[in-house]
């Protein structure tokens, strides 16, 4: 049922299964007799929908195969069963409950409050999370108001009732009838309303097994430079992730060469660069000669993939990160911070700090725009950029801001602050566009306060649960 329900994450999107694989698994929830039996049903329910949703994990260990193909197959079962974890830990607990109604209703609120934290602890990991089911259906429309785990909240509330439908059919129906209803007569989001800028997103599908090799290298960022010169001029271009290959500390060749591409236009890229003994993911953007203006260094990285927990004594025995090309690993950057553009205000977000709801939350002040540059050639060609999409596409959703998502091998997009895709270039593509820059909305109630009100009501809902069952184990 775990592999069934991971279908319903990008690419595929079967939606029906979502009530298949949470009914079926909550009906043989309520027939458990202990914590134990509880917690392994939702420890293999985890590690089914984890082995399926996160496949992509194994591409990584492809680009190098003589060195690191044999590790992938241990990559993707130590983190599915990680992630599983905090399943049966929920599934566990709610199994304590006796009384069916309430064993319910326990599990839904367990299961979100473990989606919290796999989401918050150990530097967090929501990806695969419930909410990303709905970024194509009207369910979408509830981001701006209670983010990705309100969604999930509801998606356990509608469906896991399901699984008492054959002692009482029209009960168990009822939650998940009342939700269609309620989608049903919520308006569609208005027109998208563009301003007069216009954005050019740079893709150079450069392959990730060539984007660093001596041969290949220059001829991306020809190509690049090619796409940065066509006329007519836009007002900003953008190029992704280390889309320079070279540091920037020693990169002003390259820089001026852009910047005499761009002729004036100012350009955004991904590039390392060193301070000290310290290396870092960064976004620069470029003035006119070539000089990086702003800079932003990544702040949120990849355990393992830019750093390694541990990392100088783990090196020595050759582990390092997989994205880093110089050094054992990156430094993080201080935090979120504005980038002041011809265009507006933009929040920069770079790859992986897209999936994080909370950091653009943290924000020091609104932007009027959200930019992700980001190098999915990592996670190959089928369902790890199609759900890194989504999760750009919900966070532009979240905070009612446009996007500017510029991917290496794509997919590259202009996303508007409903979270819907107002241009794109498809994965696997070389090529740029041209995209007219939407309109920011007004600030919306997830930005304002985030999760804490859905947080507060998961503790409320425990409590009520912990003291009903107490009263009915005394009675």
């Amino acid at each position: 049922m775990g592999a069934v329900l991971a279908q319903a994450l990008a690419p595929v999107q079967f939606l029906w299964g979502i009530p298949i694989a949470f009914g079926l698994v909550s009906a043989q929830f309520m027939r458990v007799n202990s914590a134990w039996t509880g917690a392994r049903v939702g420890w293999f329910l985890g590690f089914g929908y984890f082995s399926f949703a996160m496949s992509w994990i194994v591409e990584p260990f492809q680009v190098d195969p003589d060195r690191h193909a044999w590790m992938a197959p241990f990559a993707l079962v130590f983190l599915a069963a990680g992630l599983a974890l905090f399943w049966g830990l929920a599934f566990g607990l709610a199994a304590k409950v006796s009384q069916r109604g309430l064993r319910v209703l326990a599990l839904i609120v367990a299961w979100s409050l473990a989606e919290f934290g796999r989401a918050y602890l150990l530097t967090g990991l929501p990806w695969a999370a419930f909410g990303q089911f709905w970024m194509d259906s009207p369910v979408a429309v509830l981001l701006p108001w209670i983010g990705p785990h309100g969604v999930a909240f509801l998606t356990l509330a509608a469906v896991l009732p399901l699984g008492l439908a054959l002692r009482n059919p029209v009960v168990a129906s009822v939650p998940l009838l009342s939700a269609v209803g309620i989608l049903w007569l919520l308006p569609s989001p208005p027109e998208t309303i563009l301003t007069s800028k216009t954005v050019r997103l740079v893709q150079p599908n450069a392959p990730q097994d060539q984007k660093w090799h001596p041969e290949y290298r220059w001829g991306f960022v020809r190509r690049q430079l090619s796409y940065t010169s066509a006329q007519p001029r836009p007002d900003l271009v953008v190029w992704p992730e280390t889309a320079v290959p070279q540091m920037l500390n020693s990169a002003g060749d390259i820089l001026a060469a852009i910047a005499d591409a761009a002729d004036g236009v100012p350009v955004i890229t991904g590039i390392q660069r060193r301070l000290d003994l310290r290396f870092f993911n960064s976004l620069v953007v470029l003035d006119a000669s070539g000089g990086a203006r702003q800079i932003y260094d990544k702040a949120h990285l990849v355990p393992f993939g830019e750093y390694v927990p541990f990392g100088n004594i783990l090196a020595r025995f050759g582990i390092t990160g997989f994205a880093s090309q110089t050094g054992s690993g990156y430094s993080a950057g201080p935090g979120p911070q504005i980038l002041d553009l011809a265009i507006g205000k933009a929040l920069p977000l770079i790859c992986y700090e897209a999936v994080f709801p909370q950091l653009l939350n943290s924000a020091p002040t609104r932007a009027d725009m959200l930019i992700q540059v980001t190098n999915d050639a990592w996670f190959g060609t089928y369902s790890g950029p199609y759900q890194h999409l989504v999760q750009a596409r919900m966070r532009a959703a979240e905070q009612g801001l446009p996007m500017i998502r510029v991917a290496n091998t794509g997919v590259s997009a202009m996303i508007d602050g409903y979270g819907r895709i107002r241009e794109s270039l498809p994965l696997g593509e070389a090529g740029f566009v041209d995209a007219r820059l939407p309109r920011p909305l007004a600030p919306t109630l997830y930005s304002r306060i985030g999760d804490i009100p859905v947080f507060g009501l998961l503790l409320m809902l425990a409590g009520f649960v912990v003291v009903q069952s107490r009263r009915s184990t005394s009675s």
